[in-house]
């Protein structure tokens, strides 16, 4: 089986694009930790639709949690439902 040279050039494309995500997701992170530790020492308060979205994830409502977390903070399916999932293994 014989690779052409396109074939090898979009597998390093794509090999490099793969790092380069992983390394920027280790950066998020490592961002979000920083900027959890800055708004503790200042107090900041929490986002006031956490307590709704709590209500709704008690409720049983995770989707509709989740859709309202979308709207509210413009967010894709994908992130709001990491939110939601936070907020529900933050409270156990």
């Amino acid at each position: 089986m014989e690779f052409n040279f396109i074939e090898i050039l979009l597998l390093i494309i794509g090999l490099y694009l793969l790092f380069t995500v992983i390394k920027l997701d280790g950066r998020l992170k490592g961002l979000k930790y920083t900027l959890d530790q800055i708004s503790e020492q200042v107090n900041i308060p929490e986002n006031p639709i956490n307590d709704e979205l709590r209500k709704l994830i008690k409720d049983g409502e995770d989707v509709k949690a989740v859709k309202k977390v979308r709207e509210t903070l413009g967010l894709s399916l994908v992130e709001g439902k990491q939110y939601v999932d936070a907020l529900k293994f933050e409270d156990k």
